[in-house]
């Protein structure tokens, strides 16, 4: 857990990744820099819900490419019962790039 990089980030920009019918593409401030950040949750959250949105992010994962397109980081969720996915937010807005621990 210690060797995890979790921030807060704000969601600045949304979009549907074409040719995709679960994967969104984030613009996200870390507070540190702004990334690219993609996320299987088109499903559960449409690209103008997320915009605005403060998030969990998983920072120091290496870039990986999704279908053309390099991720770099993740943005944390929850599962709930009914298997809807849930933002793991702060209770209140924070700076971003604020450490998780």
């Amino acid at each position: 857990f210690m060797k995890m990089d979790m921030r807060t980030g704000t969601i600045l920009e949304a979009e549907a990744v074409p040719k995709s019918n679960k994967l969104l593409k984030f613009k996200v401030d870390t507070g540190i820099d702004t990334r690219t950040i993609l996320s299987g949750i088109a499903k559960h959250y449409s690209p103008e819900e997320m915009v605005g949105k403060q998030v969990t992010i998983l920072m120091n994962l290496a870039p990986r490419k999704i279908m053309g397109i390099e991720s770099q980081g993740m943005i944390l969720m929850a599962e709930d019962h009914d298997g809807k996915l849930r933002l793991i937010q702060p209770n209140e807005v924070t700076q971003n790039g604020m450490g998780i621990s």
